[in-house]
C-alpha cells in the first residue's frame, strides 16, 4: 500500500466550480490532458509521486474517462507510469535520458519551424506576431508561470502553421518534458531565476516565422536548444535529487 505523504488539493481553474462547464467529450480529453500536464510542469505533482486516478479526478475536478484517457496519453509519452496493483507514478526524471532526448528534438524542431516558416498562413503570421508584441511588452515582468503558458501558445501555433499532425504527436511529449526541466531550471538552481535567454529564444523564432525567414527561423531554433541544453550542466550536480525523483530517501532524516 502506497502511504499518502500530503493531502490532495489544487482543482484550477474555477475552483468555485463544482464541475467544469459542459464541453464534448473531445474538449474534456484535452481541458484534463491539459490540467494534469500543467500540474507534471509546475511539479505539483512531484516526479516519483505515486497516486491514483481518483486522486487525479480530485485534483483536476474531471470525471473517470477524460483522465482515464489523459492519463493513457501521458502514460505513452512517458511522463506517467501505471503500476499494476499500485495505481500510477509520475516518472521520475532522468537527466541523461532527458539531454540525450534533447539532440531528438533539435532535429524535430528545425524540420517543424522550417514547415512553419515555409508555411505560414497571413493568419499564423498575424497570432506570431502578436504573441511576440505581447512577450515584449511583459519581457521584464513575466512570471514562470505566464511564460510557460505563452509558450504552450508558440509550441502550438508552430505546429498549426506547419500543417502536419503526425508532428503534434511526436513533440507534445518532448515539449511538456522540457518546459518541466525549465521549471526546476528557473526554480531551483541558484541564480537561474531569469528567463531573459529563453524569452530572447522565443522571440527571434516567432520573428523569423512571421516574416517566413526560413534560415532564421531555424538558427533561432538551434540558439533555442543550445540554451536549454545549458540548464543540463548545472542541474546535473547542483540540484536536489529529491526534486527529479521524490520517492528517494532524505538524507539525515531531512
Amino acid at each position: 500500500m502506497v502511504r499518502r505523504k500530503r493531502a490532495l488539493e489544487i482543482v484550477r481553474p474555477g475552483d468555485g466550480d463544482e464541475a467544469p462547464g459542459r464541453r464534448n467529450r473531445i474538449n474534456f480529453f484535452e481541458l484534463a490532458y491539459q490540467r494534469i500536464e500543467d500540474l507534471l510542469v509546475n511539479c505539483e505533482l512531484r516526479p516519483g509521486q505515486f497516486l491514483t486516478v481518483q486522486d487525479l479526478q480530485t485534483l483536476t475536478g474531471f470525471g473517470r474517462t477524460p483522465v482515464h484517457n489523459a492519463v493513457s496519453t501521458l502514460a505513452a509519452d512517458t511522463l506517467i507510469t501505471i503500476r499494476p496493483r499500485h495505481g500510477l507514478q509520475i516518472a521520475p526524471i532522468d537527466l541523461a535520458r532527458e539531454r540525450l532526448l534533447l539532440a531528438l528534438r533539435r532535429d524535430l524542431e528545425r524540420f517543424v519551424i522550417r514547415l512553419a516558416a515555409e508555411r505560414a498562413s497571413l493568419s499564423h503570421r498575424n497570432q506570431a506576431l502578436h504573441i511576440e508584441r505581447v512577450m515584449k511588452d511583459k519581457r521584464a515582468t513575466l512570471t514562470l508561470d505566464e511564460f510557460n503558458s505563452l509558450d504552450r501558445r508558440v509550441d502550438s501555433l508552430i505546429l498549426a502553421a506547419a500543417g502536419e499532425p503526425f508532428l503534434a504527436h511526436t513533440l507534445r511529449p518532448l515539449h511538456t518534458i522540457y518546459r518541466r526541466i525549465g521549471f526546476i531550471h528557473h526554480s531551483y538552481m541558484p541564480g537561474q531565476a531569469d528567463l531573459a535567454g529563453t524569452i530572447d529564444s522565443h522571440l527571434a523564432i516567432l520573428s523569423a516565422v512571421a516574416n517566413r525567414r526560413i534560415d532564421r527561423a531555424m538558427a533561432a531554433s538551434d540558439a533555442l536548444i543550445d540554451h536549454m541544453n545549458t540548464m543540463f550542466e548545472g542541474m546535473e550536480a547542483g540540484i536536489d535529487p529529491q526534486l527529479l525523483d521524490c520517492s528517494i530517501e532524505p538524507l539525515l532524516g531531512a
